[in-house]
């Protein structure tokens, strides 16, 4: 799950590609009217077992084969309603390999919104055993997401993408995702509950659940959002928590892709800069000027007509979530597979006929088949409950209109609208407002595309108790373990140090972006 493909998908996550499910969500029961309480819920009794659930569950094997335990715990659907309808939440723990020395449990969530962390911890182990020796890891299905109860929409596609060039795209993409949305009314008493808030609840659940007077914590990407509604819900329960690429809590949910424009613009200059050094191999270009170039060529070649890559025809809707394959990471090999795909865009622009590299295969693939798990819906669900969208498409025009100029690849893909302005259901509770002092260690990289540095500052500044350790002169979004980008050894020391031994930095402060070391 490490490398491009993983670092991709999270990213996709945060341009919307993500959406929800059709037939009435299964596993849901009510509970006795007469309990008006959470107590049962807090004191149920975890009944673990093997988390292989047949032949074709090779990532259950891989957790029973670490000696992984999993189990499901029950939850409310509406925590103002704890007697009413429940849903379940399936874990993964991975108990401390020191027990000896053993403080505490980590609980992992590793972004999307919607991604599955039951495997996950797994790789958290993997990838910082130090870490492992000494708590128990906790990888939870947030609600409604993989082994958790489920919610899918059966949408016929996993993306609106871009509003493309003109009125006339922009209103066949408003069309796509108020068809999107509508294929969720089914779903409407379950809706409203998709929220991060409900999730942190969770989290509290579990916690209690497992005997646990406070709970440590690790979020990447939207994780740390999930993190810091945690924190300001449970301030008192949380023990060390680790914020790694953090997104700007007052900016998160459906538009909070309209902030990317200038991260998206210097991480693509500075992959062009890597592709002009290697123009022998690549006929990129030789300059970053000369790449740009041949990037904004192929974004014009689409305007007049679909691309044939293959079996494939890419459009105005799906080029530039091509592009945003640039965010995948800064590693050489991250870079490396962007340029070969890019160079078979740029030969299918001039007419020549192409066939797309193993990765841009699997990417064109994604995104002509319907979202069959319901794994996109849900990641939309979830950024629906959080924040209202604007209800007027012609606001989401207006803004791609004025960027036409400054973001000319990425404005019609970040600024345009998602299935939420057309939702069935409202919010059920307004956002967050995250402002406390709770202690937290917050790391990130001064070039994110996905976590802004500005939008990380933020929540530096809401997050009074924080510190901040900065990874610099660094393209990637998440920074610790080696876990979606190249590892660095002066952010993992940071961060371990705090996760066993409890010792923030007294001050922000930055790391290098150098290449790491051997472990071994």
């Amino acid at each position: 799950m490490r490398g491009r493909k993983m670092a991709g998908a999270a990213m996709a996550a945060l341009v919307g590609t993500t959406l929800i499910g059709a037939q009435p969500a299964a596993g849901m029961t009510r509970g006795p009217a007469q309990d008006g309480g959470l107590a049962r819920f807090e004191q149920q009794k975890i009944t673990w077992h093997r988390c292989q659930t047949g032949p074709d569950d090779p990532t259950g094997e891989q957790l029973d084969a670490a000696k992984a335990q999993c189990a499901e715990v029950t939850v409310p659907l509406d925590y103002s309603r704890p007697s009413g309808r429940t849903i379940k939440v399936a874990m993964s723990r991975l108990k401390a390999t020191d027990p000896v020395r053993r403080r505490g449990t980590l609980l992992y969530n590793p972004g999307g919104p919607g991604v599955p962390a039951m495997y996950l911890a797994l790789q958290v182990k993997q990838a910082e055993p130090a870490v492992a020796s000494r708590y128990d890891l906790i990888g939870m299905d947030p609600r409604f997401v993989g082994r958790s109860t489920p919610l899918n929409c059966e949408w016929p596609s996993v993306a609106v993408g871009s509003a493309g060039p003109d009125r006339r795209t922009f209103d066949k993409s408003a069309a796509l995702a108020k068809d999107l949305a509508s294929r969720c009314a089914v779903h409407r008493e379950v809706l409203p509950h998709a929220s991060t808030r409900n999730t942190a609840r969770d989290m509290d659940v579990i916690r209690a659940a497992l005997g646990e007077p406070k709970l440590s914590y690790l979020g990447s990407s939207y994780g740390t959002y999930l993190g810091a509604v945690y924190l300001q819900l449970f301030p008192h329960r949380a023990d060390r928590v680790v914020l790694d690429s953090t997104l700007n809590p007052d900016l998160y949910g459906p538009d909070l892709t309209s902030t990317q424009g200038p991260a998206l613009t210097a991480v693509m200059n500075h992959w062009a800069t890597w592709a002009a050094r290697h123009h022998d191999r690549y006929r990129l270009g030789a300059t970053t000027a000369q790449v740009l170039a041949t990037v904004n060529r192929v974004n014009q070649a689409v305007t007049r007509g679909p691309l044939q890559v293959g079996r494939h025809q890419v459009d105005t809707r799906v080029l530039p979530l091509i592009l945003f394959n640039v965010t995948a990471g800064d590693s050489p090999e991250a870079y490396a597979s962007f340029a070969a795909d890019l160079r078979v865009l740029s030969d299918a622009a001039r007419g020549i006929k192409v066939t797309p590299t193993p990765v841009l295969e699997q990417v064109l693939t994604g995104h002509s088949s319907p979202d069959a798990d319901g794994s996109a819906s849900v990641q939309t669900a979830l950024s629906c409950a959080d924040r209202a969208a604007s209800r007027d498409p012609d606001t989401y025009y207006r803004d791609i209109q004025a960027h036409r100029v400054d973001e000319p690849l990425f404005g019609a893909l970040t600024r345009n609208l998602t299935p939420c302005t057309f939702w069935p259901t409202a919010p059920a509770e307004p956002p967050t407002r995250v402002r406390n002092n709770v202690p937290v260690l917050m790391v990130g990289a001064t070039g994110d595309p996905g976590a802004t540095y500005p939008g990380q500052q933020a929540a530096h500044r809401a997050l009074t108790g924080s510190r901040l350790v900065t990874l610099r002169g660094a393209f990637r979004h998440t920074v610790y373990g080696g876990l979606f980008a190249p590892q660095n050894n002066c952010i993992d020391n940071a961060v371990n140090r705090y996760l066993i031994d409890g010792i923030l930095p007294t001050t922000d402060t930055t790391c290098p972006n150098t290449p790491p070391t051997d472990k071994s």
